[in-house]
Order: C-alpha cells, then structure tokens, then sequence
C-alpha cells in the first residue's frame, strides 16, 4: 500500500464565497501549467494525454445543465496509469475529476480538473463468483456487460437505470444509482447497498480496501495506526459526534434517500461500511480502481402487468396497495408523458398497448415458471377486483410486448424533451423522491407547485420506491428564466422535505441540487458532509465545488443569460429547429444512449473506436462547442470537427435511436459545405462524391474502365490517385446500363395505372439486373413501368462530402424535368435507399417551402412500401426459403421497415431480421483510404459472421448497393434486392432454385466487353480522365452546368 505524502489537515475546509455568474461564456479559470502537465503525464503513463482544444471541448459537458471546461483528458490503460497520473496532478496541484459515461444530470462530471476516463480502457468484469454471489469489476464497466456475465449463472446485478446499455458502474457509484429493479436489491436496492468493498485511491497517493468493518476490528485498524488508521479515526470521530442528529434528519422509510454523503452508513447498526459511505460522493472524495459488488438471482420468467388509473395521482395512491404483492418493478407514467410520445413519433404502436387510462401502473413479476409469474399477477387482479376501485388492467405473457412496454417507459427524457410546438423542457428536478406512500399527495402539491411557476411537463418514475422523474420547461436563457428557475428549486426542496423525501432519488446532487442540502439536512450534516470530504481530500482535489461548498444552480450553465451564439446561414433551413443550426446543436442533452456497445444501428464508429468523439454525442458536442469559440477557435473551419466527422458513417441511425432526434448526418454534410469552401477537398471527395459523373463517363467504354480499374498494378495505382482503399475489390461497371436496356425495350401494360422507376446511379451502372427484376415485378404488379428520359440523380454520394450547391442544382433538375409527373401524382419507386431517403428527407430540409418538392417528397415510395400501399391487388408469389435479412440503415431510420416485413412475410420466408446496424460501407465510406479498418470492424459486428455462418441455400437479402458490395467483398456469398426474391419467386416458383447458393443465378455475370486494342485503350482512357479532371474541377468550383441557384 502507498504510505501518505502529505499531512491530513485538521481543519475544515471554509465555505465557498459564491459570486454572480461572469458576463463571458467560459467563466473558468485557466490552469497556467497545463502544457507542463500535459508533457509529464505523457511521461509517466501508457495510455492516452489529451490537453488539446478539441478534447477539453468534448468533455466540457455531461447529461446535465451545466458546462466547464476541463484541464484535459487522460484516458488510463491500467491501475498503474491511474496512480501515476493522480500522483502528477498532485505534484502539480491539478483537480481531478473521474469519468464513466459522462451521463450525469446534475453537473457532476463536468469540472476545471484532469477528467480520467475510464470508459475506454478500463471496463473488465475481473471475475463473478456464483456461489458466493459477488462480482469484481473496473470502474468502467459498462452495466450490461456485468448483467450479461451474471445471467450466465441466474444473478443480476439489481439496480438498472434506463441507460444501463451505457452507463458505467463507476458512474452508477458516484450517482448512487438505483432503476427499475432495484426493488430486487439488497437493502433500499440503491447502488451503494449491492456494494461489498471498494479498492481506492486518495489524492494524496495512499491506496486501501474498503468495506464493512466490525467495532473490534474498526479499533484494530485505528491502533495499526498509518494513513488508513488515521482516516478511520477521524471517521469514528466523525460517526460518533453526529450519529444522533444522522439518526434523527436522515429520511426514515425512503428507499431513494440519494442526497447527500451515506454518513448512515458509518453508523454500528449499519456495520461501519466505508465503501457504502464513499458510494455516491460523485468523485468528490477518491478514486476508485475496482469494486467488489453482491450479485441477486434474477428471475427466469417475468410477467407484466399495466394498471390504469384515471390520473396519475390516484395511481400514486395505491402504490404501497400494489406493493404488498412483491413486484420486482413498479412504474409508473401520466398522460402528458403518452402525448408527448404521440407528437414525437416515438413508439407509436407501443403505446397502444396500455390499458384505458389517464395514468398508469407498470408492474412486473418475477418467478422460476411463467405460470408463476402469471399468478403473482393475477393474484393482485383478484385483489384490485375485491376492492371495489378496480383499475383498468391488462396482463402480458408476451415477452415481446412486455419489452415494448418497457420501452415506452425508459423513452421518458427523450419523449420529454424537444417536442414540437413547445418550450425546451431540462433537468434540475428530475428526481426527487418521497416516500411510497407518500407518492399520490406530492404528485398533487408537485402539479400545484409547477402551475404556480407556469411550467407543464409530464411525471413518470420509479413510483414503486417513490423516485419521481420529470424534465421541466425552465427557462434558461434569459436573467429572468434563471431566477425564476432557482426560486422554483427552492420551493421545490421545501416541499419535498415536508413530504419526508429526498431533493435526489437518483441521480446525486452534483452542482443542481447540491446548495439545497441545508434545506433537507441542516446546516450541522452539511458541515458533516464538508468534513466527510476533507478528510479523504483536504486540499479540495477532487471534483471540488460540488456536493460540497457546490457552485450555485444558476452559475456553469450550459446555456445561460449570456449564451448568444451566431446566427449563420445555411443549406438546410433546419425549420424542426427554428431555422437555426446553432438551436439544432442543443439537441444533444448528454443522454449517452449512442454510447451503446450492442443492437440497433447507433453509433457504428463508436461501437468499433469506443472513442467519444466518435459518438453523436461527441460530434454533437463538438458543433455546439464550435459555437462558443472557447476553447476551439475557428467556427466554420474548427479542425476537431472536422475529425470527429470523418468517422461520421451518415448511417441516420441517430435520427431516430437518439432520444433527442440528433440527425448527424445532415449536419456532417451542411458542416463540410462551409469547412471546404474556398478549398480543395479529398481525392476520394472527387472520386465518389462524382460518381453520377464518373458512371456516366465509363458508360462509354464500361469494358474498358473495368480492365483497368481491375489490373493488379495500374487498378491499385488508380485507387491510389483517388483517395481510395488498395484493400477493396472496386465494384465492376455493367456492360450495359439499366437505362440503355429500357430504351431498346417495347413499352408493356399501357394504360395501366403509371409508376417511375428511378434509375439510380449504383442500380443503373452497377447493378442493372436489379431495376430489370423491379420492371418485371411492377408489371407483375399491373403497372406502366416509366423512367426518366434524361438523366438524373438525387446527388446522393455529395452529402457525405458536403458539396450542398452541386446537390441542390440536381435535385432541383429532378423536380424541374419530372415536374408534368409530379402534378398527375405519379408515384416514383427508387430501389436504393439511400436515394429514396434524399426525397424522403434531404429534399425537403433544403426546399421546405418548394410544393413540387412536397408532392415528391410524399410520392416516393421504396418498392416494398409500394407494394403495400398502392399494390393492394397485388399477390406476393410464394418463395419458402430460408433467409437473412440486413435493412440498409437509411431504410430503417428514413422510410421504416414495416412494409418490408410485410412482403417478406408473405413470401413465405422464414427470415431472421439481423439485428445488425450499419454494414460498414456505408456508401463511399468503406471504399475511402483509411477508413477500410473501420469499415471492416463495423461489418464484422454482426452482419460479416453471420452472412458467413449461412447455410449455403439461405437466402442473403440486402437493399442497399453498399451493403451488398461489402457482403460480397468480405464474404463468399452474394446478397439480392427484394426486387429480385420476388423475381425469383416468380420465375422459379416456391421452391426456389435448387443446388448452390440461390443468388448464383441472379448475381452480375461480370461479362467484360471484348478487350479493347492497347491503343482504343489509350485514347478512350485518356479522353474520359481529362473530361473528368475537367468536371472535377469545374464542380469543386461550383460552375456546374445544373441549375445550382437557391430556392427557399
């Protein structure tokens, strides 16, 4: 054990003066030996020194309110690096600062200190003991992770916040988290009673093992003196001289006591517990390097019931009524909470699902058998029934719904925040805490308490242990809100109190909550907590000015009186968020949840980086920083994010997985639109970003184009010039294009109902055998097949690459010549999606106020959709096949996959939807030098083994031209379009082909055009790059021949 370098003071650390908020919008102190601190730490550790701007601006914000830019960042490889780095910032007189997910509500992981990441690194289950039910972990584990480690052997750890798909354990020891089943917990079921020991580290360098400490050995360790037998002395002494006032102020039969430092638990009856004592101190204390923590068995059946109540007051009412039948989970929710979903979109057939009401009760069972489970619950239906008040109630035995319910609950902070039409709604009450019979009467005084202040919000919780969430519609950008909001807060901690409760149930008090301590505890346990903290921490290192002599609520605000960022001009007009992209940087609140390491499609690149500036959340961050001007510089051209962005796949999985709705990728692309004016982009921005033009040009020649991009040296070379991977097999151009095929093909179903066929780029050049199967499917259908007569393009592959003025001239083509189309209603069927959704959602955020672009925008259809909606007639032939599916990620996040289930299903597939994210290629992306690792990890995630682990005659179906290329470039396997199954289905019956893979027949056949002359070669070659240099150059200079004037 490290022996102390300094001397324990004996005094008290004095109250903080508080000061107005400074009129700048850092109001932070500058450390003047940051650059010192900087070198030696790279020094003396092997993992990662970030003291640059980009990095101190990614982690100046956490979940809440508040915003304070850090030192720098250190990310530690190992308990080593954490102890060499503590002991440099205590040779330099640096604070510190712990991190987890960075998913704090209250300000707590935001601070003028060295933020130690643990996330990245340090985030091992080190084992779990099934018998003695007790894990041991890094402070960076994520809590899935160890839930996933525990259910190998029937435990679970028992409190699990909604975003226990992210958060850390560390994190959930500084909050003292609890969640939906911390009823199934030890004790309270909060975080700090499933703790069983602590390995710390203070400092000022000493390290110990914390943990239950009988009163014989408590003076056994006091007598071994050294720097643990001090700090337990003074801790007894502490412990002894207020036990009778903890006694007495500390809340009595309140699970979610969470304010406050667990003094409680240094208390005889309660085993002198230092470890449970330091558990929710928010790092204001030590560090800690690994904690050993009590496992519960977790039941292998469950069951959901949903009670519905008038109000949600009068659910509150029988909460300790419901209680008495030993649920493992009781939530609750009110009306305003379901409204706000249904005017957000979120889970719209989810909450279908809930019993007739204006409040409800969700309630979950918990047994060995699902019959068991079942009987619990039908026991308390018995009981609701006999009482004569009986709820509405609805019993589930479907996992299924059971987990969509579940998802209308933890949807709580996204539903209520941003929703359309309303006031920004934010934290700073959103979890206080009464006890559970409490739970109806302060609902009522909560309601009367926010028509005073004129605020509306929803009220939702963990109702079962009285914990009350809600976000609240402050205003906090005017002197007027901010006053307004910290009298409110007042009242509120007055109220709460006269209730019995706790200021916070949940999420710790950190700077939001931390000066109305006094009002919950007195001035005397608040002098307690201060020496509580000095005793650990007496130089007031660690995380100082929260908890403990905290800022005030009103100072460090993200926003704030004094925020008033530059109104810019751009493409998009942004109109969701008031026609201001800096208003559209706000969105991003901290919630983490593209943090996740598993399902759905957000973040792919942090998913395979676990990087946070590879998170929407970092990059989100970043352009809200980008706006502040301190500490990056540069607005426009701030370098950081630029390379947070290049990492950005534009997958829109945020779009619609982020609660807040965060679209990344249209920000990537209006973002890159004004880095690169006035500059010369990437090769690889030229090679793909022109694709349109390129394809085009090798139309002329695709035999030769293909000889020469395929040569083992001159194709690499050419790879090479353009920006492009060396690693990956270029994509073969077809001998004849879809376009060139329909023009020599007579006209059928004339008369019959019209539909355009988009001949996309990728479809048309590449993969013409695709829009041939549509033709024949739509005529199937009872359909006139049209395409375009001229050449068009939505300009898809010039988003990634920001060149908006290009883009806007095509689409603006497209709606000019389909124009006579448009006006008769003719829908458009495109195949890829990923230019389906540039009708579906680019196009109307660059011509909001265009009535063509409207009408488009409502008459594009991807070809599933268009079978479902205006097919009604048609009968999907039957194809009983096995098959993986994987959804392109535009599909999924733009035009849902409803319809495509639809058709799969009545094809007669047995399919297994993939749950596998973005592919990888993501359009250009994977093709693009330096990305192709990237690329790569994202495939193999999921999708990549899976397509490999097939059986040989699974069908593998991938809409997207990207997709397919990445499976059949990494894979031995081909994937098909829907277009063609249903062409197969046609042609080969419900059978399907037989021997070898079923795609072999319907895959290109690569047929190359006769070798050309080495002198054809030549001129045809050379001829097509000088007229592509010379289109590069004249798109990259804006003076393309499209129409590129801007329309409102």
């Amino acid at each position: 054990m490290a022996t102390a370098t300094e001397t324990l003071s004996s005094t008290v650390t004095e109250p903080r003066t508080t000061t107005p908020v400074p009129p700048t919008r850092n109001a932070l102190p500058y450390f003047v030996d940051a650059s010192a601190l900087a070198a030696e730490l790279r020094t003396k550790i092997r993992g990662e020194v970030r003291f640059d701007r980009g990095s101190r601006a990614l982690y100046a914000t956490d979940g809440s309110n508040y915003r304070q830019v850090p030192i720098g960042v250190v990310i530690p490889d190992d308990v080593d690096d954490v102890i060499a780095t503590v002991a440099t910032c205590r040779a330099f007189g640096a604070p510190l600062l712990s991190r987890g997910c960075g998913t704090s509500l209250t300000g707590g992981c935001c601070n003028v200190a060295v933020v130690m990441d643990f996330s990245k690194r340090m985030h091992h289950v080190l084992w779990v003991d099934p018998d003695k039910r007790l894990a041991r972990v890094q402070p960076g584990t994520v809590l899935d992770i160890l839930r996933g480690a525990a259910e190998k052997h029937h435990l679970t750890f028992a409190p699990d916040p909604s975003t226990h798909n992210h958060c850390t354990l560390g994190g959930m020891m500084g909050n003292n988290s609890c969640g939906v089943h911390s009823i199934m917990g030890l004790g309270t079921g909060r975080t700090s009673d499933q703790v069983d020991e602590l390995d710390i580290l203070l400092y000022d360098g000493a390290r110990m093992t914390v943990g239950a400490t009988g009163e014989d050995e408590l003076e056994r360790i006091i007598r071994a003196g050294g720097r643990k037998g001090e700090i337990y002395a003074r801790l007894k002494s502490l412990r002894d001289r207020y036990a009778d006032l903890i006694r007495q102020r500390y809340p009595k039969d309140l699970p979610r006591r969470v304010s406050g430092y667990n003094l409680d638990d240094l208390l005889p009856e309660r085993g002198f517990h230092v470890a449970r004592a330091l558990v929710g101190t928010e790092g204001t204390c030590v560090t800690i390097l690994e904690a050993q923590l009590h496992l519960v068995p977790s039941p292998s059946h469950r069951s959901v019931l949903v009670l519905g109540y008038p109000d949600v007051y009068s659910s509150g009412d029988h909460i300790t009524e419901v209680m008495q039948y030993g649920p493992i989970g009781l939530e609750g929710l009110d009306n305003i909470l379901v409204e706000d979903m249904k005017k957000k979109g979120i889970h719209p057939h989810d909450v279908t699902l809930l019993p007739k009401g204006g409040g409800w009760l969700l309630v979950e069972f918990g047994a060995e058998t699902k019959e068991e489970s079942d009987d619990k619950a039908r026991r308390l239906m018995d009981h609701l029934k006999r009482t004569g008040h009986s709820p509405s109630m609805k019993l589930f035995d479907n996992e299924e719904e059971e987990q969509h319910l579940w998802k209308v609950r933890e949807s709580g902070l996204g539903a209520t925040a941003r929703i359309p039409g309303e006031k920004d709604a934010w934290e700073g009450w959103e979890d206080s805490a009464v006890p559970p019979e409490r739970v109806g009467p302060y609902l009522r005084d909560l309601r009367k308490l926010f028509r005073k202040y004129g605020y509306n919000c929803a009220l939702y919780g963990h109702f079962g242990q009285g914990c009350i969430h809600t976000r609240i519609d402050f205003e906090l950008k005017t002197a007027e809100g901010v006053a307004h909001f910290r009298a409110f807060l007042n009242e509120a901690a007055d109220l709460v109190v006269s209730h019995g409760g706790s200021i916070s149930g949940e999420h710790g008090d950190g700077q939001s909550k931390a000066a109305l301590l006094p009002k919950m505890f007195g001035p005397e346990l608040v002098e307690a907590f201060r020496e509580f903290k000095a005793i650990w921490d007496p130089d007031n290192k660690m995380n100082p000015h929260k908890v403990v002599d905290p800022y005030l609520p009103g100072e460090n605000l993200r926003l704030g009186p004094h925020y008033h960022p530059p109104q810019v001009p751009t493409h998009f007009k942004f109109l969701d968020d008031h026609g201001s992209f800096s208003y559209a940087t706000e969105r991003c609140v901290g919630v983490g949840e593209c943090r996740k390491e598993e399902s759905g499609t957000m973040c792919p690149s942090y998913m395979v980086t676990k990087e946070e500036m590879h998170s929407t959340r970092g990059r989100a961050h970043l352009l809200f920083e980008m706006f502040q001007q301190d500490p990056m510089k540069g607005l426009w051209k701030a370098e950081p994010v630029r390379e947070a962005l290049d990492l950005c796949l534009a997958c829109k999985g945020c779009r619609t997985e982020c609660p807040m709705n965060v679209d990344m990728a249209t920000y990537k692309a209006e973002f890159l639109a004004h880095y690169y004016e006035g500059r010369v982009r990437p090769r690889h921005a030229y090679a793909m970003g022109l694709i349109y033009w390129w394809a085009r040009l090798a139309s002329i020649a695709p035999g030769v184009v293909n000889l020469i991009t395929h040569a083992p040296v001159v194709g690499k070379v050419f790879q090479m010039l353009g920006g492009l991977s060396t690693k990956r097999k270029m994509p073969s151009f077809a001998p004849e294009t879809f376009t060139q095929w329909w023009r020599r093909r007579p006209a059928r179903n004339v008369g019959r109902p019209r539909v355009i066929l988009w001949p996309d780029t990728f479809n048309n050049h590449f993969h013409p055998q695709t829009a041939e199967a549509a033709v024949e499917v739509l005529e199937h259908a009872g359909f006139q097949v049209i395409v375009p007569e001229v050449s068009l393009c939505c300009g898809r592959p010039l988003y990634d690459f920001g060149m908006l003025e290009t883009a806007k001239g095509l689409l603006r083509e497209v709606l000019d010549t389909l124009r006579p189309e448009i006006e008769a209603s003719t829908p458009l069927v495109g195949l890829e999606p990923s230019c389906v959704a540039v009708f579906r959602d680019e196009m109307m955020n660059l011509f909001p106020m265009d009535e063509d672009a409207r009408r488009l925008t409502s008459q594009t259809y991807i070809l599933s959709e268009f079978l479902e909606k205006k097919a009604p007639h048609f009968q999907v032939p039957k194809l009983y096949r096995k098959a993986l599916v994987h959804g392109h990620c535009h599909h999924q996040h733009v035009m849902k996959f409803k319809d495509e289930h639809s058709v799969l299903t009545k094809l007669g597939l047995d399919y297994e939807m993939l749950d596998s994210g973005c592919c990888g290629m993501a359009g250009s992306f994977g093709f693009e030098a330096g990305h192709y690792d990237v690329s790569v990890a994202v495939g193999e995630r999921v999708l990549l083994p899976k397509v490999r682990n097939a059986a040989d005659d699974t069908l593998i179906i991938a809409d997207g031209f990207s997709c397919r290329e990445q499976i059949a470039d990494l894979t031995d396997r081909g994937a098909l379009h829907l277009a063609q199954v249903l062409q197969m289905a046609l042609h080969e019956g419900p059978r399907g082909p037989s021997g070898g893979p079923p795609e072999r027949d319907y895959q290109p056949l690569g047929q190359w055009e006769p070798a050309p002359s080495p002198a054809d070669t030549a001129v045809v070659f050379g001829a097509g790059i000088l007229v592509g240099l010379g289109l590069a150059w004249a798109m990259s200079n804006g003076v393309s021949k499209n129409k590129t004037r801007r329309h409102a």
